[in-house]
């Protein structure tokens, strides 16, 4: 399993889904881990640092120098198993040099993030270049989606719609459930007693944060808006986040930041206490945060892209703040948190055992073992004529 993210240096969805994955696999195969970052003490997991010599190159170079270590350290290995465009060209070469077929997961892809080129500069047509190469020549693509199926096969034309299968994302709804600690709530200047909106994510342009800050304007004055957004992509939409930040709180109280990474019971309390989640996302193929918001019991509002959809919550068009608060201030009342009830109301998460199933890592992790058996077609008929409404 190659990777940029693993556990303890996680920041974003791809980081949780990797670590999730490997934990149900390891419990039917050996699974060796190639990670990115500093050491880690997990049996069999390596980690790997950009060269010295290429310390102040573009950092889409110092991912090349990082691949190809890996590559070359996963001679004993009967499959590659690659996750997001950093690690998707180590994961090519090790199947070219070794001979060995290499599946990758299809988090993102670069030609919908065109906002990289703020981070990469010039790197975003490397990055872009490596995934295309990566995704035509791997053995099988998982999609986490049916709108990331489209969204690979409408980017890579030449990609074979055989080899991609859509395997949802999971989490594992024993861990993310329901918390209720009040004690730490008002520890971060969160009163449970008012609604609330929360935001989990990074700060980049993908995320959306700026949208939700001027939608933020918009709502009334007792909700509060709780902001668990950190790791930001640039300087440049750090300093935007924070302007947008300051000039909201100085209209208004109750607006919460926190920076820092929250461990998993601490999360859960804020997503417990939420009346309304929100994932302003420009582009997202399914939100592992908005599975982890519906489990813990919150209702959740995102943006019309991806896979973002469901039962647990309504859609709004990307970029409409306008439309974005309003439709969060009718959600809350629908909650009933506006009437002074927060937390009650027909579109709260987790809709009893049927949607808990359907979150559960286990049978990603199992489908994920077919695929790289060469075996699974599991939903792939239903992905299809998905992929082929959304391509309409």
């Amino acid at each position: 399993m190659i990777t940029k993210e693993y556990p303890p240096e996680v920041y974003g969805g791809a980081g949780v889904h990797v670590a999730e994955l490997v934990a149900a696999l390891r419990e039917h195969v050996d699974v060796r881990v190639r990670a990115f970052g500093g050491p880690r003490d997990e049996p069999d997991t390596f980690a790997y640092r950009a060269p010295s010599e290429l310390a102040a190159a573009n950092p889409a170079l110092q991912t090349l120098g990082t691949d190809l270590e890996i590559a070359a350290a996963v001679a004993d290995a009967d499959l590659v198993h690659s996750h997001t465009w950093y690690a998707n060209f180590a994961g090519h070469l090790a199947s070219q040099l070794h001979g060995i077929p290499h599946v990758l997961t299809a988090h993102s892809l670069e030609p919908l993030r065109p906002w990289k080129a703020e981070q990469l500069g010039g790197g975003y047509a490397i990055s872009s270049g490596i995934e295309k190469l990566a995704y035509e020549n791997a053995a099988a693509v998982i999609a986490v989606s049916a709108g990331m199926r489209a969204d690979i096969l409408r980017s890579y034309p030449q990609v074979d719609p055989a080899k991609v299968r859509v395997i949802h994302n999971g989490i594992d709804v024993e861990r993310w459930r329901p918390v209720r600690d009040t004690a730490f709530l008002q520890s971060v200047g969160l009163d449970p007693a008012r609604p609330s909106v929360v935001f989990v994510g990074r700060i980049t342009r993908q995320k959306g944060l700026p949208y939700l800050l001027q939608a933020a304007r918009l709502l009334p004055p007792e909700v509060q808006l709780v902001l668990c957004a950190g790791a930001p992509d640039t300087p440049e939409i750090m300093a935007e986040v924070q302007e947008g930040v300051r000039a909201l709180q100085q209209s208004r109280d109750g607006v919460i930041w926190i920076e820092r990474m929250l461990p998993r019971d601490e999360l859960s309390a804020i997503l417990t206490a939420a009346t309304t989640f929100v994932c302003p996302s420009i582009y997202e193929p399914l939100g592992i945060v908005n599975l982890e918001a519906m489990a813990c019991g919150a209702a959740v509002v995102g943006t019309a892209t991806g896979d973002s959809r469901g039962r647990g919550g309504r859609r709004h068009r990307p970029a409409r703040p306008d439309r974005a608060a309003a439709g969060r201030h009718r959600h809350a009342g629908r909650s009933g948190a506006l009437c002074g009830r927060p937390g009650r109301g027909p579109h709260r998460g987790g809709h009893g055992s049927g949607t808990r199933t359907r979150l559960r890592r286990g049978r990603a992790g199992a489908r994920t073992r077919r695929v790289q058996l060469g075996g699974d077609r599991g939903d792939d008929a239903r992905a299809l004529r998905g992929a082929d409404r959304l391509s309409r």
